[in-house]
């Protein structure tokens, strides 16, 4: 809709100069092609030109209004993994004003090196979360034991100012796991798409002593 309203308003400004060159021609050069092509009048190529811009403008601040803002948070806390463990929890956030719906999500992991010194392991593939889920498994750690990964789809709406849970990686987990991306795309309200790669243990506590306060 977007490029729609664009292309109209340009198409409607193009029509609009050609107009306003044509009735500033001489009688011989209106009779020569291509400005023997009548389109418009100078007046209703104006009105033309008016609309589209007017829609045009009042979409893009309707499309600013509702955009969302995708970022992420994580903390330290307890009372998630089982037998007391304690655990680093991520939210993904949308702190805009409107709802947005997940179009698409994909996951990649890499894990650290198996010993000091040793080179890194190379990450898998972008994939789904179950595959996401099924490398960590195959590591040697065992899914809401040593971590848990929420299973987002397509269609899934991420509320206004609101969080949705991902996971949690108890220490064990941590370190094993070296990073988690989440590869969010989200529709917002005009149908425009955004995308953000989300790291969840970005800045993690990966020997957590005490858990965090509860976020605001």
């Amino acid at each position: 809709m977007s490029r729609l309203l664009n292309t109209s308003a340009a198409v409607a400004l193009a029509l609009l100069a050609y107009s306003v060159v044509h009735d500033n021609l001489s009688d011989h050069l209106q009779n020569t092609w291509p400005w023997k092509l009548k389109l418009l009048d100078i007046q209703s190529a104006t009105t033309a030109a008016l609309a589209a811009l007017g829609a045009s403008l009042a979409r893009a601040q309707y499309a600013r209004t509702v955009r969302p803002a995708l970022g992420h948070s994580g903390r330290a806390v307890d009372g998630m993994a089982p037998l007391g463990q304690r655990a680093w929890a991520c939210h993904l956030t949308n702190a805009a004003q409107d709802v947005a719906v997940i179009s698409d999500i994909s996951y990649l992991v890499a894990f650290r090196p198996p010993a000091d010194g040793a080179p890194p392991r190379a990450p898998g593939a972008w994939g789904t979360a179950l595959h996401a889920i099924a490398e960590i498994a195959a590591a040697g750690l065992e899914q809401r034991k040593d971590f848990m990964l929420v299973v987002l789809t397509s269609g899934v709406p991420l509320p206004a100012q609101g969080r949705r849970f991902l996971g949690w990686f108890t220490e064990h987990a941590m370190q094993v796991v070296d990073e988690v991306y989440i590869r969010v795309q989200v529709v917002d309200r005009v149908g425009d798409t955004h995308e953000r790669t989300i790291a969840c243990l970005k800045a993690a506590d990966r020997t957590p002593a005490h858990p965090d306060p509860e976020l605001s």
